[in-house]
């Protein structure tokens, strides 16, 4: 965001010389401890009892269900759950075409719901595969109520509210309208160039069992396989339950950015409202830093690497190289994008701060 500059966050930890391989879970979770061990211990030990709702906020793309995943991975998922609206109101459209779980779905929204269009209307806008745009806030609400009600009183980071200008205020008591009452709330702004965002979306692929996302040139996984057939390279997830799962491409992705750039430009008038806000803790995210001041607040290996890929015949193995990601930000200065680890460590530090 050109008019608001996001602070750095300095994750470079003096005397520390290990090199950690931020591919391999294990070794992520040494990174995590070694960067940030006391703040994890402070937010598990508070999360034995105490809940918070942080309210994610960035361009869509921006990496909000990625940074949160890693959160839980660090800390743990036991007492934490990312919750996206876009996957809640998928989750209702599957749930209401299931004659055993609909009659459940529609008691629990008729409990909740409060708005100027019937229940039934709710429902059948939610069935007609236009629900993104048309479903009204009011029903929104509901339908997150009711997933954070089953969460049985865990965290939660919420992906995807406010979407618009007219949710704004209501998040802004989203949780005692939830029965938070004096738990922690808190937004998350996360800013990142425009010019890693249309790589992202060109590149990603997403796990089909776990839904964890990926990116072929920007976030490889540990594994990475060769489709003889179509002389195609691909990932393999890295969550040990997925046994290695295929990562596939996401529907739309091709043409980046300017597939959404309505989106973009929403996302964007969003954060600028709510940055001004006063009396909610506020924490800053940025995924890059210019060339000249990088290494001064991150270790080499937390930059991104480009990476490209050779397939060698004779041993049926991929050959894996690399070399540093650039890009220019939105002020059109060249700075390295950082992989998502040591955004979560300028997280957990942030978060850290925030919680009593």
């Amino acid at each position: 965001m050109k008019d608001f500059q996001f602070p750095f966050v300095k994750t470079k930890v003096e005397g520390l010389t290990t090199k950690f391989n931020l591919e391999d879970p294990v070794e992520r979770r040494k990174y995590f401890e070694a960067k940030v061990g006391p703040e994890i211990e402070k937010i598990r030990d508070y999360l034995h009892d105490g809940t918070f709702v942080s309210f994610l906020l960035g361009k869509k793309n921006s990496g909000k269900g990625t940074y949160s995943k890693l959160f839980m991975e660090a800390i743990g998922h036991e007492h934490l759950a990312h919750v996206s609206i876009g996957d809640v109101i998928r989750k209702a459209d599957q749930d209401l075409r299931d004659p055993a779980k609909k009659d459940a779905l529609v008691a629990e929204m008729r409990r909740r719901y409060r708005g100027f269009i019937t229940i039934e209307e709710v429902v059948e806008t939610i069935l007609s595969r236009s629900q993104q745009k048309l479903l009204p806030t009011e029903a929104i609400l509901a339908l997150l109520e009711i997933e954070i009600d089953h969460l049985e009183h865990k965290a939660v980071f919420i992906d995807g509210f406010p979407r618009n200008m007219d949710q704004v205020s209501l998040s802004l008591f989203f949780r005692a309208l939830m029965g938070y009452r004096d738990d922690p709330d808190f937004f998350v702004f996360i800013d990142l160039p425009e010019a890693v965002i249309d790589e992202r979306m060109k590149y990603r692929v997403i796990c089909p069992i776990c839904k964890t996302p990926r990116n072929i040139r920007l976030l490889r996984t540990k594994n990475v396989g060769y489709d003889v057939a179509t002389k195609e390279f691909y990932l393999m997830c890295d969550t040990p339950s997925c046994n290695q799962a295929r990562m596939i491409p996401k529907e739309g992705d091709s043409q980046g950015i300017e597939s959404i750039r309505e989106r973009i430009t929403i996302d964007d008038q969003v954060m600028r409202s709510l940055l001004g806000l006063q009396g909610v803790p506020k924490v800053y995210l940025r995924n890059s830093l210019p060339v000249d001041q990088a290494r001064e607040y991150v270790d080499d290996y937390e930059i991104t690497p480009a990476y490209a890929y050779r397939y060698d015949a004779a041993s049926q193995h991929v050959n894996i190289t690399e070399e540093p990601y650039t890009a220019a930000d939105d002020d059109g200065k060249k700075s390295y994008s950082l992989l998502p680890p040591p955004v979560v460590v300028a997280l957990i530090k942030q978060v850290a701060q925030i919680l009593p």
